[in-house]
């Protein structure tokens, strides 16, 4: 078989969201399986069993990517991690910067506390570093520039990283243990008002309106990848906020990546508004065209990880903004997606893409 790839991205979640992708994709006689985060701890057995029917059954993944610690990226990976033989696992571990970070830490003199510290913040991939060292996985630095397959990272950068992990509300830095817990159940009871008060507006056609509001600094530290597999330009960012996504703007031209243009975009954090922006969409994926374009002649694929059941996402100001770009764009809230070339025939159905909504959030 000629040169082919399949990027499928998993149902994850029944109400609230995450993202597992696996890939496969063949350059001349080699076939490789990268795997880019694995949802919840549950969702590790559908990626098992995905992967088995429909790679090949095998035993041997290529590499593993984490794109940032949440829980609804790498719970699943533990199952990953345990059930095939691993090559390289790709993920960023804070506790290994420690030395450089402590200065930055007023709380802290002893790196060795401050190390054990960060490995109980972030649990999820000091979980990982576990099974890897018992396995035997090599783990490598997912920084800008470095090239994992045919994937290169465009961001983080580690100076980026390193600011990132000290502006985090979850570090010591930023304040006492009591108070972090105060904060998020603060966030909690924020984001249910916030689910009665929002409100949605008549939008005409190429009106767009993303929110102020940054998104976290664990999303920021996204590990952003790009790919071109058989000529198509393919862009996965995980829970990639505006910082991120400029970091990997500036950087493209450095890996002769001419922009705008993207032929399969995985769109950032399940659709939030929090984390686009009208200037970054159209660097990226180009300006907003005069009308939608008729079904079947879109410009690219935009692709979003959603549960089934996640009422706040994706939100409509994200779909109008790709549309307006000619995205074709589709969800997993259906099931499972397969972005694909040339690939071996699964016998699925083509997907349904998302209606042009006619308001948006105000």
């Amino acid at each position: 078989m000629s040169d082919y790839f399949e990027i499928d991205f998993l149902e994850v979640g029944e109400s609230k969201s995450g993202d597992a992708i696996t890939i496969r994709y063949k350059i001349g006689e080699h076939t490789t399986i990268h795997v880019v985060d694995g949802g919840f701890q549950e969702t590790g057995d559908s990626i098992v069993e995905h992967i088995n029917k429909y790679y090949g059954n095998p035993s041997y993944i290529d590499r593993v990517v984490v794109t940032h610690p949440d829980g609804d990226h790498v719970g699943g990976l533990k199952t990953v991690l345990e059930k095939f033989s691993i090559g390289e696992l790709w993920m960023l571990r804070p506790w290994n910067y420690a030395g450089e970070l402590i200065y930055r830490f007023d709380r802290y003199t002893s790196v060795e506390n401050l190390k054990k510290r960060l490995k109980e913040i972030y649990p999820n991939i000091a979980t990982l570093e576990e099974i890897a060292n018992k396995k035997q996985i090599n783990i490598y630095e997912p920084f800008q520039g470095a090239v994992i397959g045919e994937f290169k990272v465009l961001a983080p950068t580690k100076s980026r990283y390193l600011d990132l992990i000290v502006e985090s509300e979850k570090t010591p830095e930023s304040s006492e243990e009591k108070n972090v817990l105060s904060s998020l159940a603060f966030g909690e009871i924020t984001k249910k008002a916030m689910k009665k008060v929002i409100n949605f507006i008549r939008a005409k056609w190429g009106e767009e309106n993303f929110s102020d509001e940054p998104t976290s600094a664990e999303n920021e530290m996204s590990v952003i990848q790009f790919s071109l597999l058989c000529n198509h330009k393919i862009l996965l960012t995980g829970d990639a906020g505006r910082l991120a996504l400029t970091e990997a703007l500036n950087y493209a031209p450095r890996i002769g990546l001419t922009l705008p243009g993207i032929d399969k975009f995985q769109v950032p954090h399940h659709g939030s508004r929090r984390n686009l922006s009208s200037d970054i969409l159209d660097a990226w994926l180009g300006q907003k065209l005069s009308s939608k374009p008729p079904n079947g002649t879109e410009k690219f694929s935009a692709i979003i990880s959603v549960a089934k059941k996640d009422e706040e996402h994706p939100r409509k100001a994200v779909v109008r903004a790709l549309i307006h770009r000619g995205a074709k764009v589709i969800d997993t809230k259906k099931g499972t997606l397969c972005a694909y070339f040339n690939s071996p025939d699964r016998g699925w159905d083509t997907a349904v893409p998302l209606e042009y909504p006619e308001d948006q959030e105000e």
